[in-house]
């Protein structure tokens, strides 16, 4: 598994040479939320569809 460095090294270094600042803040920041989203994948952290389909009309009321 690569450190966080390597990581980040890795994304901007995949961006072309005319990304800007905010485009490459962007890019990490989706990244990061992958890595999250996997992780609470593999710990159990989810919800069925049918939960989150009763949660989403929920609000609507």
């Amino acid at each position: 598994m690569p450190t966080v460095k390597e990581k980040i090294t890795e994304v901007v270094m995949a961006q072309p040479d005319d990304a800007s600042y905010d485009e490459i803040i962007r890019e990490l920041a989706f990244e990061r939320m992958i890595e999250r989203g996997m992780e609470d994948v593999r710990t159990g952290k989810v919800i069925s569809n049918e939960d989150m389909s009763h949660r989403i009309r929920s609000w609507q009321s």
